[in-house]
């Protein structure tokens, strides 16, 4: 064997040695600095030549393995995925990870303008940010598509409300979020899938809180008339009828799982004489989840109180917010940051609490609407005035009555004048 020969094999033999002993890393994405309830993470064990399967071990006693070296985790919560995570390629295991979940809500609000979690390929969609910031230059918004993080363009229409244009591209699903430029300060994340069937089954973007109403959709591409609809829950079939919802009254985690839809539908806009079709959608996950701690509430009239009582206790001060009748999407956050408002104009009404590194859950919904007046809440005003009307009548009759008496004695005594004036001139003339 010649030195070139033993120089190549050297060189083998030492980047076998080094790459045998590399450890894999484990890292998140997105690169959120705090995780919160709710949000969707995706846990990534990379290393260069790494190979499959991976092994994903979970608080050091329980492994899963996949396909890949990627490990998604969706709606996250503090009793289900607080801990540590390590991933094994090739017999190596990476360093520990560990994810702390907030059991709290975000600073800022990222929803869908319209529609739910699924959509077709090349469709796109606004998600709607609302901030308790008025700077939204300050903002900015991004989206990740499978490992890759990509910066999009962000429409403000008022001084707390701005819309993004979220499209999957050529991803299968994509995560979409915001944040404050140089702060830690971001909105929750919104998860959009991409289906390719006709027929799909569309469960809400975000996170489906426990004791809260839920709706699922069954919808076709294109529009057509719906005949029939039939749920499946883990393939076994919930409700069959003619509307194309699904709903829970009130959500609990026993609701978890993959639900699917059947339709029988015709597309009679097109035209009349079409004929009927079926089809089903593809199975998608509803997850439900305790989540923060939920505001409440209480109201007398027009008083209004806000309540936390399983708040932590470094919750301090309350923030409330208002909504118009004629626009639910926009809220405006009240400059009051006390326990008890008073409110004068229509709306809709919610609180929630500060708890530092975020917010409680938004309390209930209260419904606000401006009344006249009652009798009952003004009796002690009205009836002192009623009373003092009726006296100031009775003087004004009481006086009336004396003046008219007064000019009828007056004209009495001038006539008796007169009368007694004129008897005597007669009787004078009669002695003469």
């Amino acid at each position: 064997m010649n030195m070139r020969s033993l120089l190549i094999l050297s060189v083998l033999l030492a980047l076998i040695r080094g790459n045998k002993g590399q450890k894999p890393t484990v890292s998140l994405r997105p690169k959120f600095p705090k995780v919160y309830a709710g949000d969707d993470v995706t846990l990534i064990c990379n290393r260069e030549g790494g190979s499959k399967p991976t092994t994903w071990y979970f608080n050091r006693t329980s492994s899963q393995t996949h396909k890949d070296y990627l490990m998604l985790l969706t709606a996250v919560t503090p009793d289900n995925n607080n801990g540590v995570y390590e991933c094994d390629q090739g017999g190596t295991k990476s360093d520990p990870f560990t994810i702390t979940v907030l059991n709290l809500e975000p600073h800022a609000q990222l929803s869908p303008s319209v529609g739910g979690a699924v959509m077709t390929k090349g469709d796109g969609r606004n998600l709607v940010l609302q901030t308790d910031d008025d700077d939204l230059e300050n903002w900015s918004c991004f989206v990740l598509r499978g490992v890759s993080t990509f910066a999009i363009g962000l429409e403000i229409q008022e001084k707390n409300r701005a819309v993004i244009f979220a499209e999957l591209k050529e991803a299968e699903r994509a995560t979409f979020w915001c944040k404050k430029n140089k702060a830690v300060l971001r909105s929750n994340a919104v998860t959009l899938k991409k289906t390719e069937h006709m027929v799909m089954l569309v469960p809400p973007a975000v996170p489906v809180w426990q004791g809260e109403p839920v709706t699922l959709r069954c919808e076709v591409w294109g529009g057509p008339e719906l005949k029939k609809a039939i749920f499946y829950k883990d393939k076994t079939q919930i409700k069959s009828s003619a509307e194309v919802t699904y709903t829970i009254t009130s959500a609990t985690q026993s609701d978890t799982g993959m639900y699917s839809c059947h339709a029988t539908y015709r597309y009679s806009n097109i035209r009349a004489e079409a004929t009927q079709k079926e089809g089903v959608s593809d199975a998608q996950e509803l997850k439900v989840i305790g989540g923060p701690p939920a505001a409440v509430i209480s109201a007398s009239t027009n008083s209004l109180k806000c309540s936390c009582p399983l708040c932590p206790a470094n919750c301090t001060s309350y923030h409330w917010f208002h909504t118009l009748f004629n626009d639910t999407y926009t809220h405006r956050k009240l400059s009051k940051n006390d326990q008890f408002i008073t409110v004068e104009e229509a709306g809709l009404y919610r609180c929630r609490r500060d708890c530092g590194n975020g917010f409680s859950h938004f309390s209930n919904i209260y419904n606000y609407t401006e009344q006249p007046l009652e009798f009952g809440y003004m009796w002690h005003i009205l009836v002192p005035a009623l009373i003092l009307f009726v006296i100031i009548i009775a003087l004004i009759v009481v006086l009336k009555y004396r003046r008219l008496m007064c000019v009828h004695y007056v004209a009495y005594r001038r006539a008796k004048r007169k009368n007694e004036g004129s008897l005597k001139k007669k009787n004078h003339i009669y002695v003469n």
